[in-house]
Order: C-alpha cells, then structure tokens, then sequence
C-alpha cells in the first residue's frame, strides 16, 4: 500500500485544498439546517392533523418516531459525509453507521420494502423495524388499506421493494478519498503551472476503471437519467489510472473512494469505432470511464446501449429524412451490436426504452448542425416515436448541466436528390410552388415574375369586388385603368411558406358532413339602364313570340351566337358571362343565355387562368336589360399537330387581356368538377330543349304496349326506360337492399353484440377498462348488403279513373334471386360459392320502375355456350344459376321450365319480349366479343412503377401493355422485370431520363431505348406519396417536399410526351394536401396543355380486397378521346371507410359513381382471402412451400388463377424479438383484441429471460382507480406532474408507453391488434409493427404478424406474382402498390373509351333508332 502523501504536498495547494474543505463543511452545516428545519414543519403538521382528528394516536406515534429517527440519522450524518472537523477523513467504520441510519429510516418509511442486498447493516437494524411495524399494522385508519405507490428512494428515486435495486459493495481498505487520490504520485497531475482549477477547461483527466456509481444512501444507480441535472448527489468508487493509460484493468491504478458529487457527465464522440468515450466531471478533475465494475456492469450496459443507439437513428435518418418509424425499427433490429458490449440485439423495446435519451441526442445534434440543414427531430420517423413513447421535448434545454462535448460526427451523404425536370409550361405553372425544387436550368430566361405567391391564404382568397381596386377593375364593371390588385389580398410574403398538412384522416374515419357551397346556385342579376333597340325584322313567329337575329344594346349591336357579360346584383360578385342562343320579345325583350364560368368558380381557384372560361351545362332566360356590354369569348381548339407539340419553348398566347376578350376549351361539370371537350353544336341551337330532354330521361318511361295481354285495371308493356337505359320482360335488375323486397327465409344476420366482457378480472387484465367502445376497427358487422337482383316478368301502369294509363307511375312485376347467404347456409354458404352465384325462386313482387337501380346479366348455367369462368370474366354485372331455392322447405332444386326458357331467344311469354329479348342480347354478344378482340391495347410508360400493380390491373383489363416503366429503387425495379419480361425497366432517377429525352437522346447510358414522341399511348404513375401521406403524419419537410415536387417531373412526362390517356395515382391526402393546391396546380397543368380531366377518391375495398385503401385518382384524356369515368363500386364495404367526397375551398366534389356505398357483390373478408394459407410460425423463412389443400372461396380460387401451381411463394413473415412474440401469444383470438387484452403477468421468454410485470405507481386524473382500487398510473403524468425519467418501466409484458400515452392518443386502439376473420385489413403498409401506425397486423389465429404473401393477397396480387429481394423489400414492394383489382376497374372505364371512340358512328346510329 503506498503511503500517504497529503504532508509532502506544497504550501499554496495544501492553501487551495483547506479552502476547498472549509467550503464544503460550510454547505454541509446549511444542509443540516434545513433538514432539521424540514423535521420541525412536519411534526407540526402531523400535531395539527392529530388535533383534527385526521391522525389517530398510533398513526401520531408511529409516524413521529419515524421522523426522530431520520433526524437523528440526518445529526449523525451532517459530521459524516466524507470529512473530520479538522478536515481529514473519516474511517469507513464511522461511514458505514451513518449509511445504515440511513438504511434503517428508508426501512422505516417502507414496511414492505426488502433488506438491500450486499450493504452492511448495524446489529440493530432489525428492531426499530418491528417496533414501527407493530405500530402501523395495530388499529390503522381506513385509507391507510388503500393501495398506495410503492416508495421510492428520495434521491435516487429507485423503487425500495425493487429486486434490481442493488447497493454499493463498499470501498477497499487502502482507497484514497479525491483529493488524497490525486496528489498520488502514481498519477501526473499538474505541470509547472499550478493554475489547474482556476478554468473547467483545465481540469486534470484521468481515466476510471472497475467503477461503480451509487447516491448518497449507497444505492447503486444510472447517472444519465436526470438525477445530476436535479442536483442530486452521485458519488463513484473506482480505480484512477493516467489519462494515457488504455488498459482497462486495475493494475497501476490507485483505488479511490467515493469520488465527487459529480457535477456532469459527457459524451465526447466514439473512440474511432463504436464504443463511446463518457466522462464525469467533479469539482477537482475529469474522468473518462473505461470498464464498470461487476456489480454495476449491467446498469452501464443499458447506458452504452442507449448511445449507441442514438448513434444508429441518427445516422440513419441523416441519410434517410422520409423514413417511416418502420423502417427505423427495420435499421435497428438488423443492426448487430458491436463486439465488446454487453448486448446481442437491438429490438423495438430497446428503442423505446431509450426513446427519451436518442430524442435529446437528435436535438443536440439539429443544434450542432449548420443553420441551413433541416432538422432531424420533424422527421416523420422520429416525429411518430416521440409519440408514441410519450418524450418530453426540451428537457435537455431545461437542465443544460449536462453536457455533449463534441457531438457525434456523422459523415454526410452528399449525393442528395436531384431536382425536378420541367417543361416550360409546368415549370411556369409550378415554379411558386416548388421554385425552391425546381432545376433552375429549366428557366431558359426566367419565369414571369410573380406578385403573389399564390399558395398563402391571402393569394387563395377570390378578389374581394369590395375595394377601389377591385371596383375599377374590368370584371366588376370598371374603367381597368387601375394597376392594383385587390387591397385585400397583398400577400405578406412572396416565399411559399412550409406547412403541415391540414389533413390526417385515418383510412376509417367518417369526415363530418358540412353544409357546403353548391357550384350551380341562381345568379342574382341587376337590371341596366341600357337603350334597347331590335336590328332588322322578325325572323321567326311562334304565337305572340317573335323571333330575331339582331338587337342595338347602348352603341353595340349584338347577334346570336354572340356573347355578353350581364351584371350581378352584387357588384361584390364578377359580371357574369354568357351566349346568346336566340332573341326574341313576348311583351318584353328577351334572350336565352348559355353560360360560361370563371376559371374562379371552378375547382381550380385562384389557381386558374384570369382569361379562360369554362362552358357550363346551364341557361335560362332573361330580360336584355339585364345585359351589361358585349364580350370576345374565343373557342380555343386543339391544333392539328396536338400530339407532338408537348414540352415546345415558344408561348403560344390564346388572346390579348384586353378585359374585354376570353377564351374557352372545356365544358365543366361542377359536381363532379370534370373537364370535357364541349359538345359539337351550332351557336343558335336552344340548350334549354336539351336539358328538358336529359330530365325527361331521368324519368321511368314506358313504350311498346302489350295489347293481347289485358287487364280491367293495367296496362302492360314490353319495353321500359330509366336514365337512359332500357329495361325488357326477361331482362334483370338491381334494386336496393331491404327497400324493394325482403326473402321468404329470415336468416340470421350477424348480431352487434359488445364485446366487452363484464366479469374481467382488473388485476391480472389492468388495461381492458380502455376498451369502451363497442366499434372493432376492420369489423364489417355494419357492411350494407349488395343489391338485391330480379328478373323482369311483367311491365305495367295501372290505369286512372279516366281508363288511360298512369305512366308516372310505372311498375314492375319481378321473379327474385337469392344469393347463397340469403338461403339457410347463410355466410358460410356465400364464403363457399362464386360472388355471382345466384337461386332462382318464383317468389315474385311488385316494385316502383324508380327504384330500379340498373340492368345486369343473369344465365342458366346449362345454356352457355362458354364455361362459367369465361362467361364470367368478361366484366361485372354478369351473374349465373344453376339451381332454384325453395325457402319453405329449405331446398335446393332444378330450376324450372319458365326460368330456363326465359334466357333462350324467343321463346318467353307476352308479346315483343321473346322478339326484343333475343335481338338485344344478340346483339350484346355481336358488340362484346368481337370488339374486345379489336380494341387496340395502349402503349404505356408506368412512371414510378414500384413492382407493378398499377400495370398488373390494366393488363388484366386487356386496356394496356406496358413497354417501358421507371423505377428508381432496384428491388421494386427487379420484381417489375420478373413479371414482366417484355417490358424495357429503367432503374434510374425520372428526371435525369426526361432531361436526355428532352435533349434529344435516343438512349440512356446502358443503351437502354428512350420512349419517344409519339411513342406513349397511356401515362400511368404514382408519384412517391411520403409528403402527402396521413401515415407519415409530418411532412412538410425539404426531402418529403421533393418528393411531392416529383408530382411535377410527372407532369412534364405527360407535357412532353401528349399520350392519349393519363392517369395519376396517390393517397387520398393529396387532394387536401397545402390546402388543396397541388391538386389544383395539377389540373391546372393539364387543362392548360389541353386536356380533358377530373379526380375522384376510390375505396379499394368496393373494387374486390379485404382492405381499406383510399386513393386519390386524377385522370386525362386527350383531345379527341372520351375522358373516362370512374368505375363504380363492385362490393359493398365499411361504411366508415367510404367517406370519398372532396371539399375544395368549401365545395363538396363526388365523383360520378351513383352507387355511393352500394355494390353489385358481397364484401371480401379475410377469410375470402387468407384462410387457405398454411399454418407458419413467426420468423418463417421458407420462399417456397406447399399449399397443403385447396382452395376454398370464390377469391382464393380467382387469386391462385387457372394454372395450377403447387407452389406457394413468398408465404414468409418477420422474425420478431422473444418479447414482441411473448406479447402476440398472450393476444386473445377474439375479434377486435389488442395490446389492452395483455394480461400483466411475469412470462419467461424463448430467450431463457423473464419479463417482469407491469407497476402502477400513480393516480390518474383521467381515468381514476380501477373497481379493486388499484391504481392505473404508470408516470407521474397521469397526475398532471412532469413526466419522471425513473418511472420508465421496460421488458414488461404491456409495454408501458402504451398505458403512459394512452389518454391523449384514443388508447393506441389496434396497436398489437389481431386481423378478423370476417372483417377486412387496415391499409396495407411497408413493414407490418405491432406498434405501427397500422398496428392491427397479428394474424386471426396464429401467433405471428401476417405473412408477405397475405399482404400481397390483401393487395389483390395473383399468388403467380413474385417479389424480388429480401422479406423486408418484399414487404415493401407489396404496401408501396397499387391494389391490382382497383387499376383493373380503372382499366375497364379507359377501355370502354377506346371502343366507343373506335364505334362512335355505329353508336350515334344506334341511338337515332332508339330515339
């Protein structure tokens, strides 16, 4: 042992230490004062409680002893806490007394709380114990039975009946206290210059090693979880070795003793791999720590783990700022640890352990960055875990005692994304929006220069026609000398502010139904004081109207044909503008106008072009008075060359902004907010007869009297009409469900019922009481039932009082079809049988022709001349029997002669329908196959391809094939080229290959051939959707934003290329997405290179998958092609996710769909699409296995295909961790079971670990106690306090961030959540988490997550459809899709436009016959 060397020391350090001792004492003595000051308040307290009776006298007693004995602990210890009176150090037998005082009175306070293992006690330590035992056990009061939080240590705020809780061992006879230890002369410790404590900076430094950190009670702690940032006192034991010593073992160290108080602790970067350099600092030095020692080796561990985490997130997000929160989980559970830490691996429970401390670490790090990098902390990844793992931001800010050095240098990844490549057209269009994304390369001299930024709420705003600008301006009426703009809409600011987007809808969530702003309302109009003449003599009389061409209004002479602007009642509100289509005078001086609308009365906002109007379907007549002057209105028709004339420099300007002359090249329909090449007609045609027509068509009509079929009170028909279709005897129908017609046999629907149980024990399930609603997420109970079908048998009017027939009320006398699950199998029936299956029965009933929803197909089996499937897969409304149903005696029989008979030509009953019947379905068959044959397939490009379900879905419409695709990301780009070897795959950034395009080049750098003008027939992309996407709820963002600015490289695709059909698909967020304006610059794009265009929102859940899947879709079509309509619902689906309306600047756009939440089939379930599958366990890995049976529902027979394959791929899942799997075998099997069906238990893991269960330690405001009196507070939060870093509770069964969050996050209802069997997924994401945003993953019965194959299933995909890459890719690949079955229902619409493109005239003869 060496020698002592405190009296060799010099005379001025020997000065500084006596100093440095008398401070010390001096705090010490203010210590004790105010302990025992402390002592004094609360035995008064507990006197004034006595005397009020709120303390009994045993309760006065016990507590009052326990309050002398820490007192007199506090006495003993103010003369113990490391130094003598004179200045030297104690012994360590008198420490140990004042420890074991302390030991005694936390016993005290805790009669439950174990004896700490391993400290020395005194040999009375266990008599106060029992004597103050006996005192609160004898005659307690009655709150006192009440459950109450746990103790806690003071200091180190440590559970005290924690069996983790460990105490310090005790120091080595011959350790050395801190200033003894370094004037060692085993350690270098200053130089000449002894000015060493006089700056932090100049602090000697050491390193420790064998160390252990531990308070001022003994108890061993962490020092990074807040306790030095609140003054609390943390002492260490270690062996001190020089700085230049990297031997971690205690050799050449001196033992050192109860070092400290620590004043901070650091993290000074790594030691050039990936172990972390950390350091304390006391008031005498600073150290750096090497090894712990072996009592507290598992504390540090848990520290090391969590630095080296923040070390992955934030490397990883550095270079991946659009990761979702699952693909950090995916980064960290692939990371293995490095060698040399006391871990194996990285889990989800590891990263929210230590969610806290990476968020503080993120912040360090934004703050260290370069003012112009964009923060790592909004990233959408870590915006969502500091949600859901309940982090405190600003804690770091609000205790700066700790400090980071030198934060942990992260190498940048300099290849950054490239910016979008415009032509000019979109480029001018879109520069305000994403001036910042946009290659300013592609300026060639410069945009216009703006006066508004046009995105901010001020430029969106309409002219307020209020001001004196807006007064004198033309559109109101004015001189137009004026310059200036609107006063009330200066912008503020001419830069396109970042926003969060306004919307974030979860794919179930009902949007409230607000009044909103109809586009077609009644224009109020002023009369003028204009002289009104007529021109010339009457051309026309009919009756006492007479008819002319010409009429002098004020100086101006105007003629049919012409257009006029015609003054509003407000002169708030821009004249309106019309053509007249005829004159005449009937008393008064009249003329038919036919309106035009303002681009600003039109989806497109302010956003549109001040001089382009839109033709509206609208007119009325009014008074000329009414007329303010004439007006220039040009029709702007496409040019000859059209096609080949996308992405040219030259400004081709329409007409001259006189405030006089306007141009228009559409018709616009305000309700679905659709662009339409107007209708070819002459300038004096009266538009009003049209519209009687069209309403009249709305109408049910009925033609072709039966006359051999009489009634004293009908009349029959052979022929009925309803908005334009046309119904005979033996065709068949749909009606609504439940309205028209209810079955002979009542089978037993699915019954709501609660699922919440009554009986549940609150002790071992604590969370259930969370679970009040009765709604299960993907539960299909409140599903509508598909239309009902029946077969024409007569058509009739009853006859009024005068004989003649009353045909407005027309009805229907109709044969009913069962579906199977309307017989007695019910359910089970349906999930066995094809969706198109139907019974004949000869129940009839009587309906309203109004009621009638449409006109389907249904055949006898037997009569086909092609197989069901054949006849089945040429498009929708094609159903099939092949049996009748006899409810009454619940039977299944041949169908009989009549129901046979009527599907053959010419051999029905009554009069023309036999006749009529076979000429319309003769012809039905002459039009179908022939011309699906002939209908040229479209040349398409698929931009942003991922692995091909937007190009599956047309292939399998026959619509399209695809010769080239584009897509950045290889895997996605390989499973593209594996289903499709025909196609030319670029797996390349879409603005580089545009700018080679637009330069002329034949051919990319691979000697890959580039599609060229004329080339492209279709468009179809979906640009990446990370900005505008509700699951990634933060994402306004500079790399999300360009990723949005790829919606403009699309653009330019469609600009340059002209193909004949366009299609842009994303989630249904980006229709709101900035407050609407990427959707109406994106219109606006493309009614300025001339197309014809509208959006809509789909469920891809009414178009064939069990899954709720909203996607926003925008379609074009070119001049001269018929713009398609969006495909109407094919099944009935969760009303809740069905909300598909759009508001734009308070209006309600629908798209045309007419069936609103109805269908023609039954809903997809995940039965229908999994049940098939066999059983895997978690972490399967086999890429091919066997099926092991057959298939069982209409859609697993349909999804496996025709071919037979015995091979089942990709049927893989995720291996997850040993708690993650405990957690999914504790989930109960009953619908709508989540994380809160976890019991609190203590589980022994497949690793050879145990969890531990979860403690409540706190009140809840909220939710209060539960019916036992437990507590349901898991964090000091739950009282309204500051979260406390040390109730983090981890390796529990309930995770306990889940119940820490819970309250202000709908109680994460789904997150561990099982699939139901008759209910349908959640949208399918990139990466199936529990505790994702989509955390409703688990399997119906199995204890894993859902397989990459069932996702692939629940997307629609053929099980032939392969994916390329490892499970994660895959995973990937299938949720970045678009869901086949939804683009092959677009594909159908696009294909019918292309046939009746190709058949127009025989169509237009066909209905002059009609007519």
């Amino acid at each position: 042992m060496p020698t002592r060397t405190s009296l060799s020391l010099p005379e001025d350090v020997k000065e500084r230490y006596g100093a440095v001792f008398e401070c010390v004492k001096e705090k010490l003595r203010l210590l004790q004062e105010f302990l025992l000051a402390d002592t004094q308040d609360q035995l008064k307290i507990l006197e004034d409680k006595l005397k009020s009776s709120e303390l009994s006298t045993v309760s006065y007693a016990a507590l009052s002893v326990l309050l002398y004995r820490t007192d007199e602990g506090v006495e003993q210890n103010g003369h113990s806490n490391g130094f003598s009176e004179n200045g030297s150090h104690k012994d360590d037998g008198e420490q140990e007394g004042a420890m074991d005082t302390q030991e005694e009175g936390d016993a005290m306070k805790s009669p439950s709380a174990p004896k700490g293992r391993g400290g020395r006690r005194s040999k009375a330590d266990s008599e106060p114990k029992s004597e103050l035992q006996g005192f609160t056990a004898f005659n307690c009061p009655p709150y006192v039975t009440m459950p109450t939080p746990p103790p806690k240590c003071p200091d180190c705020r440590q559970y005290l009946d924690d069996s983790d809780l460990k105490f310090f061992q005790g120091d080595p006879d011959d350790a050395l206290d801190e200033p003894e230890m370094l004037t060692d002369e085993r350690l270098s410790i200053f130089d000449a210059n002894e000015d060493g404590f006089e700056s932090y900076e100049d602090l000697p430094q050491h390193k420790i090693t064998n160390f252990s950190v531990y308070d001022k009670r003994g108890h061993l702690c962490p020092f990074d979880s807040g306790l030095i940032e609140k003054n609390v006192e943390l002492y260490f034991s270690c062996a001190v070795k020089p700085i230049y010593d990297d031997n971690p073992c205690m050799d050449g160290g001196v033992p050192a003793k109860k070092l400290g108080p620590i004043n901070a602790w650091w993290i000074t970067g790594f030691d050039g791999g990936e172990k972390a350099l950390i350091g304390f600092t006391t008031a005498f030095a600073d150290y750096i720590l090497m090894d712990p020692s072996e009592e507290y080796s598992p504390i540090f561990a848990l520290m090391q783990e969590k630095i080296y985490m923040s070390k992955i997130v934030v490397e990883f997000l550095q270079k991946n700022q659009d990761a979702t929160y699952e693909d950090l989980l995916n980064k960290i559970e692939t990371t293995v640890p490095p060698a040399g830490l006391n871990f194996n691996r990285f889990t989800e429970d590891t990263l929210l352990r230590h969610a806290q401390f990476v968020v503080e670490q993120m912040e360090s790090y934004d703050e260290a960055g370069d003012s112009d990098e964009q923060p790592i902390i909004i990233t959408p990844c870590m915006r969502d875990l500091i949600k859901l793992a309940g982090v405190t931001l600003g804690k770091r800010r609000a205790a700066r005692r700790q400090a980071i050095r030198h934060p942990t240098k992260i190498e940048k990844d300099s290849k950054g994304p490239t910016k979008a490549t415009t032509t000019k057209l979109v480029y001018q269009i879109f520069d305000t929006f994403f001036s910042d994304q946009i290659d300013q390369n592609n300026k060639n001299g410069g945009g216009v220069k703006r006066h508004r930024c046009g995105v901010c709420e001020v430029c969106q705003a309409p002219d307020c026609g209020k001001c004196s600008a807006c007064k004198d301006m033309i559109k109101f009426g004015g001189s137009g000398r004026s310059k200036q703009a609107c006063q009330k809409r200066r912008c503020p600011n001419l830069a396109v502010k970042e926003a969060e987007d306004d919307e974030n809808m979860d794919e179930e969530e009902v949007l409230p139904l607000k009044e909103t702003k109809k586009m077609s309302q009644a224009k109020k109009k002023k009369q003028t004081k204009n002289k009104i003449s007529w021109v010339g003599e009457p051309i026309k009389t009919d009756g006492r109207k007479e008819y002319y061409m010409k009429v002098r209004v004020e100086n101006e002479v105007v003629e049919v044909g012409d257009c006029v602007s015609v003054s509003p009642a407000d002169p708030s509100h821009p004249l309106y503008l019309a053509r007249i289509t005829a004159l005449w005078e009937d008393g008064e001086k009249m003329f038919h106008a036919h309106w035009f609308c303002r681009g600003t009365d039109t989806v497109l906002g302010e956003s549109s072009d001040p001089l382009e109007l839109f033709l509206v379907d609208e007119c009325e007549d009014m008074q000329l008075s009414f007329v303010h002057g004439k007006v220039n209105i040009l029709y702007k028709a496409p040019t000859e060359n059209w096609f080949m004339e996308g992405g040219m420099e030259d400004d081709i300007k329409v007409i001259e902004d006189d405030g006089e002359s306007f141009f228009y090249q559409l018709l616009y329909d305000g309700e679905c907010a659709r662009f339409e090449s107007p209708p070819k007609v002459t300038p004096s045609e009266d538009r009003k007869y049209k519209n009687r027509e069209r309403e009249a068509q709305e109408l049910p009509n009925v033609y072709e009297p039966l006359e051999d079929e009489e009634s004293d009170s009908k009349v029959f028909y052979g022929l009925a009409t309803l908005k334009g279709e046309q119904h005979r005897v033996g065709d068949s129908v749909y009606l609504p469900p439940e309205v028209c017609f209810p079955f002979s046999l009542k089978v037993a629907s699915p019954v709501k019922r609660s699922h919440r149980k009554d009986d549940v024990d609150e002790d071992l399930y604590p969370e259930y009481y969370r679970k009040s609603s009765d709604y299960i997420k993907g539960s299909n109970l409140d599903a509508p039932k598909p239309f009902r079908i029946g077969r024409i048998k007569e058509i009739f009017c009853n006859k009024r009082s005068d004989g003649k027939p009353d045909r407005m009320d027309t009805k229907l006398r109709l044969y009913k079809f069962y579906r199977p699950e309307n017989t007695h199998k019910g359910p089970k029936g349906a999930y066995h049988s094809d969706i198109n299956q139907l019974y004949w029965s000869d129940e009839e009933v009587t309906v309203n022709m109004a009621e009638v929803l449409g006109r389907c197909q249904v055949e006898y089996a037997e009569d086909l001349v092609e197989s069901v499937q054949d006849y089945s897969s040429r498009g929708p409304d094609r159903f099939y029997f092949l049996e009748a149903y006899n409810a009454r005696t619940k039977s299944f029989e041949d169908p009989p002669n009549h129901a046979r008979s009527a599907v053959h030509k010419g051999k029905g009953k009554g009069k023309g329908k036999g006749k009529g019947k076979g000429k319309a379905a003769s012809q039905e068959s002459q039009d179908q196959e022939p011309q699906e044959q002939t209908v040229p397939k479209l040349r398409t490009l698929d931009v942003f391809s991922g692995c091909g379900g937007l190009s599956e879905g047309f292939h399998q419409a026959g619509v399209s094939e695809t010769h080239w695709a584009i897509e950045m990301w290889d895997p996605a780009a390989q499973a593209f080229r594996l289903n499709n070897p025909g196609t030319t795959v670029f797996t390349e950034d879409c603005n580089v290959l545009l700018k080679l395009v637009m330069s002329g080049e034949k051919t990319n750098s691979l000697g890959q051939k580039l599609p060229q003008k004329g080339d492209v027939e279709m468009l179809c992309g979906g640009p990446p959707c990370q900005g505008f996407s509700g699951m990634n709820r933060f994402n306004s963002r500079t790399y999300s934003t360009f990723k949005n600015s790829l919606v403009v490289s699309y653009l330019s695709y469609c600009d340059y290329y002209r193909p004949k059909f366009f299609l842009l698909e994303n989630v249904r967020n980006f229709v709101s997405f900035k407050r609407s304006m990427v959707l109406k610059l994106t219109l606006r794009c493309l009614v300025c290179m001339g197309y014809q265009c509208t959006f809509g929102v789909l469920q891809a859940g009414q178009y064939g998958v069990a899954q709720t899947r909203r996607r926003a879709i925008i379609l074009a079509a070119a001049p001269g092609e018929k713009l398609p309509r969006f495909p109407e619902p094919l099944h009935v689906f969760a009303p809740r996710a069905c909300s598909l309306s759009v508001v734009v600047d308070e209006k309600r756009y629908v798209s045309n769909v007419t069936r609103g939440n109805g269908g023609i089939y039954r809903t997809i379930t995940v039965r229908d699409t999994m049940s098939d599958l066999p059983e895997i366990r978690n972490g399967a890995a086999y890429l091919e296995i066997s099926y092991n049976g057959e298939p069982q529902s209409w859609f697993q027979r349909h999804i496996r295909g025709s071919q037979y394959q015995p091979i089942l791929r990709d049927h893989i899942c995720k291996d997850m961790s040993a708690l993650v799997a405990a957690r999914m075998r504790h989930i109960p099997l009953a619908p709508g079971s989540d994380w809160r069906d976890l019991p609190n238990i203590e589980v022994r893991l497949r690793d050879g670990t145990t969890t531990k269960k979860l403690r409540y330690t706190h009140s809840d405001k909220k939710n209060g106690r539960s019916g036992t009196g437990a507590l349901r507070g898991v964090c000091s939060c739950a009282e309204g306090k500051p979260c406390d870093p040390a109730d983090r509770q981890f390796n529990t069964l309930i995770p306990w961030c889940l119940p820490h969050t819970g309250n202000r996050h709908n109680h994460w209802a789904g997150l561990y959540g099982r699939l139901e069997w008759d209910g349908f997924f959640s949208t399918t994401v990139t990466n199936p988490e529990p505790m994702g945003k989509q955390g409703r993953v688990l399997h119906p019965e199995q204890h894993r997550v859902v397989s990459v194959r069932e996702c692939a299933r629940s997307q629609g995909f053929p099980d032939t459809y392969r994916f390329f890459g490892n499970i994660l890719d895959k995973h990937r690949q299938v949720g970045n899709a678009v869901p086949p079955p939804l683009s092959k229902a677009i594909g159908l619409e696009v294909k019918k436009c292309v046939r009746e493109n190709a058949t127009e005239p025989v169509k237009q003869e066909k209905m002059d016959v009609c007519n």
